[in-house]
């Protein structure tokens, strides 16, 4: 139990995804405008990776290494992620209209969202079982999920800030993107 304890701290704190690893920027920069959007997106990918870790996972064990087909990984971890986004991107166009406008074409590139892809590479270059991949593939997304409501937070802060205006827009969210990354990089001493 410890252990799966102590893989969820590194995922969430230590080896954030987002603010340590540095994969999945684009939505990061993208959504982190309002709240509810990041809420959305952070939501969105807690439930794509968490189905994407366990089938890419069961797919890597008991289909691509038995058979040897291993450099078919890639290829297959794609598949695996765009069908499950094409099912979230058509369940929130049914069911949360307002959500699936509020993501645009940030929700479509969940697909090719590094972070995703990243988090079942490391669960399968990591050799994690089952469990650990479940819990690597909920954690990761949390602390993205984490990093990405703490960031629209901050924007929506600096939005009524006076802001100079070399550093305004763009510039100045990469400057908290930037302090927010060297917080979380004080939880490496945790490790």
């Amino acid at each position: 139990m410890g252990d799966y304890f102590l893989l969820a701290i590194s995922c969430i704190f230590v080896n954030n995804i987002l603010l340590a690893q540095y994969l999945g920027n684009c939505p990061f920069l993208g959504v982190s405008k309002k709240m509810e959007t990041a809420t959305g997106m952070a939501t969105a990918v807690i439930f794509v990776l968490v189905l994407a870790g366990a089938i890419t996972w069961a797919l890597s064990h008991y289909i691509l290494k038995p058979f040897d087909l291993e450099y078919l990984q890639t290829l297959s971890f794609i598949l695996v992620i765009a069908s499950l986004v094409s099912f979230v991107e058509l369940f929130l166009k049914k069911s949360i209209p307002a959500l699936y406008s509020g993501l645009g074409i940030f929700l479509p590139l969940i697909t090719t969202n590094c972070a995703v892809m990243g988090v079942c590479l490391i669960n399968i270059k990591e050799e994690y079982n089952f469990l650990e991949t479940l819990v690597s593939s909920f954690t990761y997304p949390a602390g993205f999920g984490l990093a990405l409501v703490l960031y629209a937070g901050l924007r929506e802060r600096i939005l009524l800030a006076r802001v100079p205006k070399p550093l305004q827009d763009t510039a100045i969210g990469l400057v908290g993107a930037g302090m927010m990354s060297l917080a979380f990089m004080a939880f490496k001493g945790m490790a």
